[in-house]
């Protein structure tokens, strides 16, 4: 197998980290640029696969200790660089709650499982509007290290079937196609593990590695096939940053546009010559960025995310502040590349090394994060989340003060506020950006003969099961829930968080209310969020628009269904915990003012309410004074992140909305 330098896979890896880091900056233009992951998946399984298929011919065997040491030497020393001076520059400017989680993610990170994580994070999808993990984009780099572990130990068992190149090559086929399987399968039943998890992307560094046996196998094309089908590869991976966006269920199969493309490219680049797409990937600035790639791949993402985290922000920087972030990551990227990366690769001193001595040295490495992560966690455990001060819970009430201090008896804690979620999220109630289907089965409650209530909206009707809780524990209804984060019941064209369009939206709106012409509920409650916009400059709908829009959805429900609608609760823009952490004996720093309330959606939804014949309900009045809206009601912490209630508040809150559905039920 020849063993050169490839000028135009160095390009490929600069197409890949610029879709990438545009992408983190927001360029609306390039929705689709989280493949070029995808990208450099496949690259690495070809470079990988070469490898070790070299050494197979060459020694008939691979020495592992040599190949995870020339690994460890190539990924971990700007990897964990990076690791720990974001986990410092956390620890010294950020509060106790999100020094705790970047300290989490950290340890996570450098036991290189952080792809398991945040897939298991993703499955209660916490992370609608709090502000990303910093250590997000090593998730990647988890799932690599896992397949650079496993991908030798199966192709020396490949070897050992048989030492025949076309054996080889149909059985990494099958790996191909047994991961693509469970990538189809699992994004539509747990995306999240289909995004993060080794097995349904084991498929794409195969892709690559597939690539690799062929060419070994001296599977070269003819010039005249191989520069079209370059050109068409490189155009797939254009048209998968410029068409798909974060709507698109993904991976699932429209992640093989991009690893397709990717490998046509690599694979034409073998014989294509300067007619194929290397006239422009092999480029002296292409193959420079290349270089640089993975330095700036892992540096991007902490300097955009850090300064968001800092500022307390849910909604991302402005694109052209975080443009700016990306320039002055290109020289902090070559710093990185020349005097972290290089010596490390290529001294010889550091060449020589033993393979055990790589190894200590990686453990070493892997005890200092994990030490820094504990020294920061007790750090922040030492300044105390809460006063001394024990408050007492009384009955709800209008006009409430809110808490002056944070009590030592909150509930929940601010530890445990990101996870004081509807239990319709455990149960997969709370559809995705890519589900449109309703699920038949969330209905809740003691007595199957009830009546039903339907509560059909957005993640702002799903933060009302716990209020409605109560009466279907009690038997007196029927708890039927259909709600898709980001999707309202009323009928607007939104668009996604990151403005792009939400095309499974207006579809599931369309099946939910089809349902219920079929089979009319006793009442229907219909909540939504109030931010919703619509578009790609996330410019929100006026009252008008609002209730021009609701009175479509009104007119579209059951006649004799009675509706009750409920207005949007405040939206604080940000987790009030970590503030709270901060300011502990003066919690009302921390009180949304008078702007966090939704007044002039609430009023267009009012009307169009009253013109339907529809009840409408506020609950403002229970959560806001004439002066604030407290983060703190009596001893409860009222939001767990920047737009939802905790579940512990929407239960108090049944005290008021229970007695609103109960009188519109039929006697």
């Amino acid at each position: 197998m020849p063993d050169r330098f490839r000028l135009d896979v160095q390009g490929l890896r600069a197409v890949a980290v610029g879709a990438v880091v545009l992408y983190h900056a927001g360029v609306p233009w390039l929705p689709g640029g989280y493949v070029g992951v995808d990208v450099f998946f496949v690259i690495s399984g070809f470079l990988i696969t070469g490898h070790l298929l070299r050494s197979l011919e060459t020694d008939g065997r691979v020495r592992f200790a040599e190949f995870y040491a020339r690994r460890a030497r190539r990924i971990l020393p700007a990897s964990f660089v990076v690791l720990l001076a974001t986990l410092v520059v956390a620890a010294l400017t950020l509060g106790p709650v999100r020094v705790r989680e970047a300290a989490v993610d950290a340890v996570a990170t450098a036991a290189y499982v952080p792809n398991l994580l945040f897939a298991h994070q993703g499955t209660q999808y916490l992370n609608e509007t709090d502000p990303p993990s910093l250590f997000q984009h090593y998730w990647s780099l988890g799932v690599e290290e896992q397949f650079y572990l496993l991908w030798p130990l199966l192709l020396v068992g490949f070897f050992a079937v048989r030492r025949s190149h076309r054996v080889l090559t149909v059985l990494v086929g099958a790996v191909v196609v047994v991961s693509f399987v469970a990538c189809l399968v699992l994004t539509v039943r747990a995306q999240p593990w289909a995004f993060f998890g080794l097995p349904t992307r084991a498929w794409e560094l195969a892709a690559g590695g597939l690539v690799a046996a062929m060419i070994g196998r001296g599977a070269a094309l003819r010039r005249t096939l191989a520069v079209p089908l370059g050109w068409a590869g490189l155009a797939a991976v254009v048209a998968s940053v410029l068409l798909l966006d974060a709507s698109t269920p993904f991976p699932g199969p429209w992640a093989a546009l991009p690893v397709a493309g990717t490998a046509s490219v690599i694979l034409a680049g073998a014989s294509a010559g300067a007619s194929g797409p290397s006239a422009v990937l092999a480029r002296a600035p292409m193959v420079w960025v290349g270089g640089i790639s993975y330095s700036l791949y892992l540096v991007h993402w902490p300097a955009m995310t850090l300064p968001q985290a800092i500022l307390g922000r849910t909604e991302p920087v402005p694109v052209p502040w975080q443009l700016l972030v990306a320039v002055a990551c290109v020289p902090l990227a070559w710093l990185s590349y020349r005097f972290v990366e290089t010596p490390f690769r290529t001294a010889p001193r550091l060449r020589s090394a033993r393979p055990r001595r790589v190894g200590l040295a990686v453990l070493a490495a892997t005890t200092v994060v994990v030490a820094s992560a504990g020294l920061a966690v007790w750090g922040a455990e030492r300044a105390p989340q809460s006063s001394t001060t024990v408050v007492t819970a009384t009955d709800l009430r209008r006009s409430p003060a809110g808490t002056p201090v944070v009590p030592a008896n909150l509930e929940p804690s601010l530890a445990e506020a990101a996870d004081d979620l509807p239990v319709v999220y455990d149960d997969g109630c709370q559809l995705d950006v890519s589900g449109q289907e309703p699920p038949s089965s969330c209905v809740y409650g003691a007595d199957a003969t009830a009546p039903r209530v339907v509560l059909f909206g957005d993640s702002h009707a799903s933060q009302l099961v716990p209020a409605l809780s109560t009466l279907a524990d009690a038997g007196s209804i029927r708890l039927d829930v259909v709600t898709k984060s980001g999707c309202p019941a009323t009928d607007l064209e939104v668009v996604t968080g990151r403005g792009q369009p939400y095309p499974t939206c207006s579809p599931w709106r369309a099946a939910v209310l089809d349902r219920l012409r079929a089979d009319p509920p006793a009442v229907v409650v219909l909540a939504d969020y109030a931010g919703e916009s619509g578009d790609a400059e996330g410019a929100r709908f006026s009252a008008d628009e609002w209730g021009a829009a609701l009175g479509r959805t009104l007119e579209m429900l059951p006649a004799t269904t009675p509706v009750l609608v409920v207005g949007d609760t405040p939206t604080p823009g940000t987790a009030p915990s970590a503030c709270l952490s901060d300011h502990v004996e003066d919690a009302a720093r921390c009180d949304l003012g008078g702007e966090a309330r939704n007044v002039e959606v609430q009023e267009g939804q009012r009307a169009a309410a009253q013109d339907a014949g529809a009840r409408f309900v506020t609950l403002d009045e229970y959560l806001c004074n004439a002066r604030a809206c407290p983060a703190i009601i009596d001893n409860t912490l009222v939001y767990r992140d920047g737009t939802h209630l905790t579940a512990t508040m929407s239960a108090r809150l049944g005290e008021v909305l229970g007695p609103e559905v109960l009188a519109l039920l039929p006697r």
